[in-house]
């Protein structure tokens, strides 16, 4: 049984049930290399928590931002409770200090650890409700995770920056952005991808990313700063 008393004090939240809290941050690779029959893994727990999560954070911003439709609150809600951000504050939190790995999985530091990471958080809300209630999950969502939000707004970090910046280049100049990949280094399991955005043969910016995806995001935004089209 793993010490979790520093864990514990961090959080301010003791648990009755130290097994419930041990599960969250068993991810299922570990069972399959140490399976006894004793532990489960915390994908359940994670089901469970995804769900308080969603219903905590949509409630907040329910009553934050009582002027705003549901398609804008639906869009905070995505940017606050993405796979960055949860694993960002995971981190921040000190829960990678806790995981029970496969071998293989513990080596592995990039864009998989932050994902598990962001799983973990929400198998962790999971046993916070099953163990303390409502009232407890919602004081640890609030101090860990509400701070984030004001930023996300003021940065406009809830809007897409690769439809925007396509909606404002057909406007303004009546292009379609095109994305090529100019580098890429590391290995497959912790790759790191540079993407060009171009407005016809015209480069606009570079952006970086463990995915060509999230490369082609900082890349839109980075085009969106360039021309001045962030409002």
């Amino acid at each position: 049984m793993i010490d979790f008393s520093e864990f514990e004090k961090k959080t301010n939240i003791v648990f009755k049930n130290k097994k419930l809290l041990e599960q969250a941050f068993i991810h299922r690779s570990y069972i399959n290399e140490n399976s006894g029959g004793r532990l489960s893994h915390n994908e359940r727990l994670e089901f469970l928590g995804d769900a308080v999560l969603e219903l905590i954070v949509t409630d907040y911003l329910y009553n934050k931002y009582p002027d705003c439709d549901e398609g804008e609150l639906t869009a905070y809600r995505s940017a606050l409770v993405n796979a960055v951000i949860i694993g960002e504050v995971a981190l921040s939190l000190g829960m990678n200090d806790y995981l029970l790995l496969s071998k293989g999985e513990a080596k592995d530091i990039g864009k998989a650890r932050s994902y598990i990471l962001a799983n973990t958080y929400e198998a962790y809300v999971g046993a916070v409700y099953l163990d303390q209630g409502y009232d407890t999950a919602l004081e640890f969502i609030a101090s860990s995770l509400f701070g984030k939000i004001d930023a996300i707004v003021k940065e406009k970090l809830w809007r897409d920056a690769k439809s925007l910046v396509q909606e404002k280049s057909q406007e303004y100049l009546n292009v379609t952005p095109s994305y090529k990949v100019i580098n890429e280094v590391g290995p497959d399991h912790d790759k790191n991808f540079t993407v060009g955005i171009f407005f016809g043969f015209e480069k606009i910016a570079e952006g970086k990313g463990h995915s060509k995806q999230e490369a082609e995001q900082s890349a839109a935004r980075k085009a969106l700063e360039v021309k001045e089209w962030l409002d």
